[in-house]
């Protein structure tokens, strides 16, 4: 028996995955496949890195497999959103690569390129289509492309969308598609504010969780550093080169200290780079393939990056910065540990901080502990956790560090206490909401 024999899919897409080398089915496709082959909305809440892209993505290509290849224009009939461009690509990748057998059309079109080069793509259409919300929206409103067949709406990551303000967005695209339609809902979590896009958005839906709660990947090792600010810039790189880790990537809170902490890794003799949003595409690509290659060791990224990262094994996540919305370190920390797989998720917490781990341990019902930063030796990280108490040192000493005093020339200077102003979303944020919800 092949992988997915069971789930009712076409013989060519079954020996497009063993080809593409799946050896066996994930959760999330076990309860999403059958549901969607039949016709059903669901809302499945599950994490990055359990195979959700297949999940939708291969019952999709079931469905359009007897649309004949032609050079002809090609009336969208499926529809994927995204809430960055790097998920974008991603996705629009792995479809190509499981539609190679069947000859389907997937086009993904996305900001920060010009719009002209995507117009050429779209000339003779998709009969998938991967966008992100405002290039579409742009689409539609010059009628460079109709939805009005569309018949599949997926929409992935769709919290995320929610958290970078798409929600006015999404009610705007809505008024471009049929009201008869089947829409896949894909979320990492799941609160008020999914429920209610489901409400409005979807019909009857089956919900599928193949998560506990909030939970993070099963597989990760998480551990919270209790250190000051004007030390992580040093313990970044200790962590890094003691446990002469080859690939790592570090989150930080704003694009600024994306730059600062990739110019003193370098500095420090650590190679590097930054992604964020005001890179171009051409470097937010370039610098994905050298991280990718481990061309470079580290690649220090903002939230608004996580979400289309998929490095293959990557071993470690280093939370420089801890998010002020505790869904963000969900998904930051699932670009470790995946498909089952292990992982090592690190946050270096300074006092300021120390309410948004809480509430972090509060959604992910897990505890984390507060740890002094341990001393590395050969190369490897103490497993025993030794936690923080009045009389233990929050950071190795300086000559563990193999440092006099800390360098402070490149070093990212103290968060400002307006930078962690809470957890509140932002006024773009709250305005988009209230536009769908209100």
């Amino acid at each position: 028996m092949t992988p997915f024999s069971s789930l009712g899919l076409c013989s060519e897409l079954q020996n497009q995955l063993i080809q593409l080398g799946y050896r066996h089915e994930t959760p999330i496709q076990l309860s999403a496949i059958p549901l969607i082959l039949e016709g059903h909305d669901i809302i499945a809440q599950a994490q990055t890195g359990t195979g959700k892209t297949a999940a939708f993505a291969l019952p999709i290509l079931h469905r359009l497999k007897d649309i004949e290849p032609t050079e002809q224009y090609h009336s969208i009939k499926a529809l994927v959103l995204t809430p960055t461009r790097e998920l974008a690509i991603q996705v629009g990748d792995k479809m190509l690569s499981y539609a190679e057998p069947l000859g389907t059309r997937v086009t993904a079109i996305y900001g920060g390129v010009r719009f002209d080069n995507q117009l050429r793509k779209m000339k003779r259409g998709a009969d998938v289509l991967v966008a992100t919300p405002g290039r579409l929206l742009d689409m539609l409103g010059q009628n460079k492309l109709s939805l009005n067949t569309l018949e599949v709406l997926v929409l992935d990551e769709a919290d995320r969308m929610l958290d970078l303000g798409f929600a006015d967005d999404l009610r705007q695209l809505m008024q471009y598609m049929p009201k008869k339609r089947q829409t896949l809902l894909f979320s990492a979590t799941y609160d008020e504010n999914i429920q209610l896009l489901a409400q409005k958005f979807l019909i009857n839906p089956h919900q599928i969780n193949v998560s506990s709660g909030q939970s993070t990947a099963s597989k990760v090792m998480q551990r919270a550093f209790a250190v000051d600010s004007s030390d992580k810039s040093d313990i970044l790189s200790y962590l890094i080169r003691e446990c002469r880790w080859s690939q790592t990537l570090v989150f930080t809170r704003t694009k600024k200290r994306a730059d600062l902490v990739t110019d003193y890794l370098l500095n420090e003799g650590v190679t590097a780079v930054a992604l964020h949003g005001d890179k171009s595409q051409r470097e937010r690509n370039e610098a994905l393939k050298r991280f990718s290659h481990r061309d470079v060791e580290v690649l220090v990224a903002t939230d608004v990056a996580a979400r289309g990262l998929d490095i293959e094994n990557l071993p470690q996540v280093i939370n420089y910065d801890l998010p002020n919305q505790p869904e963000a370190y969900v998904h930051r920390i699932g670009r470790t540990g995946r498909a089952g797989k292990k992982g090592l998720a690190i946050s270096l917490v300074s006092p300021e901080e120390k309410r948004f781990l809480l509430a972090i341990a509060g959604l992910i019902k897990q505890e984390l502990p507060l740890e002094a930063v341990p001393i590395v030796e050969q190369g490897k990280l103490p497993v025993d956790r030794k936690k923080l108490s009045s009389k233990t040192k929050s950071k190795p000493s300086a000559s563990a560090i193999g440092k006099k005093k800390p360098k402070t020339v490149n070093s990212p200077k103290k968060q400002k206490s307006t930078q962690a102003s809470g957890s509140e979303p932002s006024p773009k944020d709250k305005a988009g909401r209230r536009s769908l919800f209100g």
